[in-house]
């Protein structure tokens, strides 16, 4: 999979982001060739629940969508802070817009939900969330990864590596 002069998105937060879902797709997709950037709600050192530490590149509220292929939301308990984000959902809906793929994992798919984008669509997430998504539209599946369209959502950290590959795999093969 050749992803060389791709820039990918991906939003951790503040604090508390779940490690491997940062970890796992940022290093399969960097494998790939992608330029990875970090953006945060805080310029300050993020630290994952299990102790990565993390520094952002740019903040949420400078993210310009037309610069990435794919927009990444990182989950863990602290990507709550997103799901009622005006400026996260902003991001999501020009990312959809413009036709670029947009994917979270564990319970940040309720941010996406939340954004107004799940509806009728296949989409899973940790099972904490489930009733979030199904109440907002989504047709909730409980896969480890599924992909409907250019939306790619994983259900937590022991499918994030296989949801980096389906990132790469959609990057490289579009379907439209």
């Amino acid at each position: 999979m050749e992803l060389t002069g791709k820039k990918i998105l991906m939003i951790i937060a503040s604090k508390n982001f779940r490690d491997e879902e940062y970890i796992k797709p940022k290093e399969v997709l960097s494998k790939a060739g992608a330029q990875i950037i970090t953006a945060s709600s805080s310029k300050n050192v993020s630290q994952g629940v299990l102790g990565a530490k993390v520094k952002p590149d740019i903040l949420i509220s400078e993210v310009n969508v037309g610069d990435y292929a794919a927009v990444i939301f990182v989950g863990g308990a602290g990507s709550k802070e997103y799901q009622d984000n005006p400026a996260a959902h902003k991001i999501i809906k020009e990312a959809v817009t413009q036709n670029k793929v947009v994917a979270a994992i564990c319970i940040a798919p309720a941010i996406l939900a939340n954004a107004g984008i799940l509806k009728g669509k296949n989409a899973t997430a940790f099972p904490s969330v489930k009733t979030q998504l199904v109440f907002k539209g989504a047709n909730y599946t409980g896969k480890p990864v599924e992909i409907d369209g250019n939306i790619i959502t994983g259900s937590g950290p022991e499918s994030a590596e296989d949801f980096g590959k389906v990132i790469a795999k959609t990057l490289t093969f579009p379907k439209d």
